[in-house]
């Protein structure tokens, strides 16, 4: 029986339906833009694989590494998805970083309308690009960064809370004491004296995970620690706190302890009771992101560091995972390495992959 002889067109198109990036260029994948390009024959020309331009014959396809490699081939940049200069995604992030820094430079908080036209975009798309980058809207992360510097500054002893106030952005002393709460969780002289005078309570319960320590403020949770020994977990809650009168739980708190174990035992069910967050404005950034990765699902620190608009930010990252205190409410136990393997866990690996597995077999 004598073979079917292809054409060489068709030969070309189902070389190129077989490779692997032919599908980012029908899908128009932007998270594949930057790691190679292709090329039209019949256009002369080269895109990155989510330009809008009608999807090619696949016949008249080529795949290049680079940029370099497609104008050695003798192809030009698409003048609409412009594939030699940065690709959506990186002109986003661009703004938001911009924006960013507006912000942590102005002595007062800026408004919209003023950073939407200082980075060149409208406000209302300017508000949604910060948002979907950063977790938060610009008015949460200026009033983040703000009470990050009111942090270091009551740090200081050499700072006075009135200076502290002030250098942190804040026009008026009363203006702030008026969101101290909600800022610090306390009075600026009770952060500096390590907690002094604010009521915290706070109950050990047992998990499938072992040990488990609930805490909270008047403000939430402000920790969720898991471990072998419930001595340890109430010594790290007295060093996060060596000011603070820890009140040992009763009854109603027992429910709530109650609450939250049921919420690691099962967390697709959610956990409906407010949060005491307390970091800088990277970390909480940080955190929100790890909120958004529902339950089930991975990220790479490398992914959160793209998502927040910091992508050479993947050691910060790291770190802000290390940093967080509310387990599993705040799920850095679904952050993993780039190949997929475990890392660091604050709680130890095998809590990681139990509730990673948990997760994915619910």
């Amino acid at each position: 029986m004598t073979p079917v002889r292809m054409r060489p067109a068709t030969q070309r198109a189902a070389v190129t339906e077989r490779d692997p990036r032919w599908p980012a260029v029908v899908g128009r994948d932007g998270a594949a833009d930057g790691t190679f390009v292709y090329a039209v024959r019949t256009t002369g020309v080269y895109c990155r694989p989510s330009c809008p331009s009608r999807t090619a014959n696949p016949g008249n396809v080529s795949f290049y590494a680079t940029c370099a490699d497609a104008e050695a081939a003798g192809y030009r940049p698409c003048r609409r998805c412009r594939p030699d200069g940065p690709s959506p995604a990186e002109a986003d992030a661009a703004v938001v970083a911009r924006a960013c820094r507006l912000i942590e430079e102005a002595e007062e908080p800026p408004k919209l309308e003023a950073l939407a036209a200082a980075v060149g975009v409208s406000p209302f798309h300017f508000h949604r690009l910060f948002r979907a980058a950063t977790g938060l809207t610009p008015k949460a992360y200026g009033a983040a960064r703000r009470a990050e510097r009111v942090r270091q500054g009551l740090a200081d002893d050499r700072t006075s809370v009135t200076g502290a106030i002030y250098d942190a952005g804040f026009n008026s002393s009363s203006r702030f004491y008026e969101r101290s709460d909600e800022v610090l969780g306390m009075t600026p002289t009770a952060f500096r004296q390590g907690g002094r005078d604010a009521d915290i309570r706070f109950a050990v319960g047992e998990c499938s995970l072992g040990a488990i320590l609930v805490a909270c403020s008047g403000r939430g949770i402000c920790a969720i620690t898991l471990g072998d020994d419930p001595d340890a977990l109430v010594r790290d809650l007295q060093d996060r706190f060596p000011n603070a009168n820890l009140i040992g739980g009763d009854g109603a708190f027992e429910q709530l302890v109650a609450r939250v174990v049921g919420f690691v035992e099962a967390p697709r069910l959610g956990l409906d009771l407010p949060l005491d967050i307390r970091g800088t404005a990277f970390q909480q950034r940080v955190w929100q992101a790890l909120r958004d990765i529902p339950p089930g699902e991975t990220a790479s620190y490398a992914e959160i560091a793209r998502r927040i608009g910091k992508p050479a930010a993947v050691r910060a990252v790291a770190q802000a995972c290390g940093a967080n205190a509310i387990a599993v409410a705040i799920p850095c136990h679904r952050v993993v390495r780039t190949d997929g393997a475990l890392s660091g866990y604050r709680w130890g690996v095998e809590r990681k992959r139990a509730l990673i597995e948990r997760e994915a077999g619910a």
